[in-house]
């Protein structure tokens, strides 16, 4: 967490322990923390597999991500309808950018919503 977070090194300024005791419980008790990195594990080793996404994308980049992506690299494989970069954040940007990221969607969202009302 702290590595893969936009926190200087001091993890809690942005996850407090009770919290990070809770995720890794629940990635302990339930044995699941290969399923979720598997996705990491795939990306690598079959980059490009499963084509082109036709499906409206949205992109929220923020600074401190581990995977940082070229836009150009992004559009390849995705239908991009709205790229925001935010200044703030890291790989686990729903935790420690809340507000910015449920605000995004619903910005990304609202216009599809719109036309599917027409």
């Amino acid at each position: 967490f702290r590595a893969w977070s936009d926190c200087d090194g001091d993890i809690e300024k942005r996850f407090s322990k009770d919290d990070l005791l809770t995720n890794l419980t629940i990635y302990w008790a339930t044995q699941t923390i290969n399923s979720s990195i598997r996705l990491y594990y795939e990306m690598v080793r079959n980059p490009g597999r499963w084509g082109r996404v036709e499906v409206p994308t949205a992109m929220l980049m923020s600074p401190k991500d581990m995977f940082p992506t070229p836009r150009e690299w992004v559009e390849r494989s995705y239908t991009v309808q709205r790229w925001t970069e935010i200044p703030s954040g890291g790989h686990f940007l729903e935790r420690e950018e809340p507000e910015r990221v449920a605000e995004d969607l619903r910005a990304f969202f609202r216009p599809l919503r719109q036309t599917r009302k027409q």
